[in-house]
């Protein structure tokens, strides 16, 4: 039977793809444009798009299990498609906003929510994967003033957060679609160390080779700057987060261990495995669409840290 990956391209959604392969399981994974997917050739492609639910049942037919990202807008047509092509298992990659005590009056929790409840009530088995920080939000905050000026700027470098590796993310929905026991299950995950801002910074210039300068600025020269690469609402929540933690310890877990039998990527194995994305570019005025940057994935990266965080 097939395993269907939406979002195949993204930051989580390729390490799924990748670990369900590694697994002898049949993939196919989805993409808006297959053609330019740039995807394993042992994948199955197609074109499909969570948003036009007629491009649902050719990407779902005979399929048992799907892994799928939140999109508010399309979850009743996925539902029904899902449901019509007989898939028998479904894993979201979900919020860990939608446990945290402001859920009600958090948008991102709530949109994240609406999409679980809309599986809840389909009769389809499911598992929720439920992050908190995604260590990748780094390369909206810090790539490019590290790659062209070897600098970070924050008004919050003793802030805490416990970033989780997309890797971490996807093991656990490769377990959860491959091996028993995972229905009907919701896993909060957070990274397995709470960090300061400034020791992040520290371990991603260990990674690069070079001590990185860290400038402690105003909200306000932060907000301007992390407004050239994030959507307004994510500058707000990341400034808002970062106030609540200043000098706050970050909640941690141990469920990647629990789940997997392997302990969570640390933020300084994460580092090391993006050192190439904070390296000097060939010409220091790179633009961000030189890097490769995409707004699908900051807002994904965001909504798994929403007052408690790309696909």
């Amino acid at each position: 039977m097939v395993t269907v990956v939406f979002g195949a391209r993204g930051n989580v959604g390729r390490h799924v793809a990748d670990g369900l392969l590694a697994a002898g399981e049949r993939v196919r994974a989805t993409s808006r444009t297959p053609e330019a997917a740039g995807l394993s050739p042992r994948l199955e492609v197609v074109a499909a798009d969570l948003e036009r639910p007629e491009t649902l049942p050719a990407a779902l037919e005979g399929a048992e299990k799907a892994f799928l990202y939140a999109k508010p807008d399309g979850a009743r047509g996925f539902v029904e498609a899902a449901r019509t092509a007989g898939v028998r298992h479904l894993v979201l990659l979900s919020s860990a906003a939608v446990v945290a005590g402001d859920a009600e009056r958090n948008p991102i929790a709530r949109q994240h929510r609406a999409v679980e409840v809309a599986i809840e009530r389909s009769g389809i088995d499911w598992t929720f994967i439920r992050p908190g920080m995604f260590a990748t939000n780094t390369l909206w905050w810090w790539r490019t003033p590290i790659r062209t000026e070897n600098v970070v700027r924050t008004p919050y470098p003793d802030a805490q957060t416990a970033p989780v590796h997309e890797k971490d993310m996807a093991a656990l929905a490769v377990a959860a679609l491959t091996r028993p026991g995972h229905g009907r299950q919701a896993y909060t995950v957070y990274g397995p160390d709470s960090l300061t801002l400034r020791r992040q910074v520290e371990h991603i210039g260990e990674a690069i080779g070079r001590p990185i300068r860290l400038d402690v600025v105003s909200v306000e020269e932060a907000r301007a700057e992390l407004g050239r690469t994030i959507p307004p609402i994510g500058v707000e929540t990341f400034l808002r987060q970062w106030a609540a933690r200043d000098g706050t310890p970050a909640e941690v877990s141990a469920i990647v261990e629990e789940v997997t039998g392997r302990p969570g990527r640390t933020y300084a194995q994460w580092a090391a495995d993006h050192a190439g994305d904070f390296r000097r570019p060939a010409s220091s005025g790179a633009a961000l669409g030189e890097l490769g940057v995409r707004r699908a994935d900051v807002l994904a990266g965001q909504r798994g840290e929403v007052g408690g965080r790309g696909r």
